[in-house]
């Protein structure tokens, strides 16, 4: 192959385990390959970036990717470094699910594409809805010995009683069978040699490749198996997620604006770490960024690039023009023009968590002068007496611009015709809305 993909991987630490023949299969022939998503939620996280990146590789190198949602196996649930059992999901749900799934899938793998290595977007409900419980029991579940299923991780942690937990179902015991056979089928209907996943899938991926070979009559069909490292942070806390929870794909459930952020503000070692893994850079062009910013790390060269390539590759450039815009307005010369400039939703995620007071029209018409503003009218301020201070120390902005006591609000001072930013000293803001 041109380009070889498990060497391309490694040095972007993205192989944990590799079962022996793979990379020789690899840069053999052009392989069909496949990665299972769990239909949990109607969108994936920044978590599921890694698979779908391993599919992006596996497709610029030359090799078919397979993406299969887990319709059937999202009503089971996956075991894999769970402490509990999951709570099963209805069908509408699943079917939303499994259809916000394929949305995300279809921004990043043209499955219209008339390529020869052209991806596949499989739903493994398809040919799970029509399998007897007694035609599974006979012809896969005699595959596979108890004593194999037993001796899994994933298995073996849930049923020692470790961490609390309170033991297994049958129903999710099972789960490794059904992977298994996914794995399988798609050996059988699309040549599917390889399945890929997180580090945590390593027991399910493998039971997988010993169905592949007991199924087949002859016993020596070709399965393989690789996983990457979950993603952790250096300082030990869950990657993918800010304060207010999971950093999504969508823009309904995490905006550009937040998305950007996050990737800017991680921290040296992660962004060294994560430039590989989360971007398409070459290993020259990394390395020399990464000897930059350790020359110059104040000027976070990584971060910033990071958060440009990663913004740009799930949402757009122009997304990621527009997030860098409102990122840097906060400290620019000419403040009060760039910020009207930003639409309302953006506006307000610049400004997320900062206090919040409104007025009203007629209240602003009348002539609201700033003692009102920082204290009587809203509260910023404990007293009156306060705001006065503040005001003649030259304490106080509007719109980032400084005003005495005697100035009064108007329309004019309107960002996006409904907000004024009040400043006291440089780590006060607040935001007074009129409705």
């Amino acid at each position: 192959m041109a380009n070889k993909f498990v060497e391309e991987l490694r040095w972007r630490g993205m192989v944990h385990d590799i079962m022996p023949g793979t990379e020789e299969q690899l840069n053999k022939e052009s392989t069909t390959a496949y990665i299972g998503f769990d239909p949990t939620s109607d969108s994936l996280h920044i978590g599921s970036l890694v698979p779908i990146i391993l599919l992006m590789h596996l497709e610029k190198a030359g090799h078919k990717p397979v993406a299969l949602v887990g319709g059937a196996t999202g009503m089971i649930g996956d075991p894999s470094g769970k402490s509990d059992e999951r709570n099963l999901l209805n069908e509408e749900t699943l079917n939303k699910n499994v259809e916000g799934i394929k949305n995300v899938l279809s921004r990043f793998l043209d499955f219209n594409s008339e390529a020869a290595n052209a991806p596949i977007l499989v739903n493994n409900y398809d040919w799970m809805k029509t399998f007897s419980f007694i035609d599974f029991a006979r012809d896969v579940g005699k595959r596979i010995t108890v004593n194999y299923m037993m001796a899994k991780d994933s298995v073996k942690k849930r049923l020692s009683g470790e961490e609390g937990n309170v033991g297994m179902s049958f129903t999710e015991f099972t789960y490794q069978l059904i992977q298994g056979y996914d794995f399988y089928h798609l050996h059988k209907n699309y040549n599917c040699l390889l399945q890929m996943g997180g580090s945590d899938q390593w027991g399910n991926i493998t039971t997988g490749t010993e169905l592949v070979r007991r199924m087949n009559v002859d016993e020596q069909a070709k399965a393989f198996a690789m996983t990457c490292p979950l993603i952790t942070k250096a300082d030990g806390s869950k990657f993918g997620k800010s304060e207010g929870g999971n950093i999504w794909l969508d823009t309904d459930k995490t905006s550009v604006y937040k998305f950007y952020q996050f990737w800017l503000n991680t921290s040296d070692e992660d962004a060294e770490k994560y430039i590989k893994i989360f971007t398409f850079l070459d290993k020259v062009t990394i390395e020399a960024l990464v000897e930059e910013h350790k020359q110059m790390p104040h000027l976070r060269l990584l971060q910033k690039r990071l958060a440009e390539e990663v913004t740009t590759l799930v949402h757009s450039k122009a997304d990621f023009d527009n997030a860098e815009k409102a990122s840097n307005i906060l400290f620019s010369k000419s403040f009060k023009e760039d910020i009207k400039t930003l639409d309302e939703g953006t506006f307000l995620d610049v400004f997320e968590g900062v206090p919040l007071a409104e007025i009203s029209q007629a209240d602003l018409n009348e002539g609201f002068d700033m003692i009102a503003a920082l204290s009587a009218k809203t509260d910023f301020l404990a007293s009156n007496s306060e705001a006065r201070r503040a005001l003649k120390e030259n304490a106080v902005s509007v719109n980032k611009e400084k005003v005495d006591e005697g100035y009064q609000l108007t329309s004019e001072d309107l960002i996006n015709n409904k907000y004024i930013i009040l400043n006291k000293g440089k780590k006060n803001t607040y935001i007074i809305k009129v409705v």
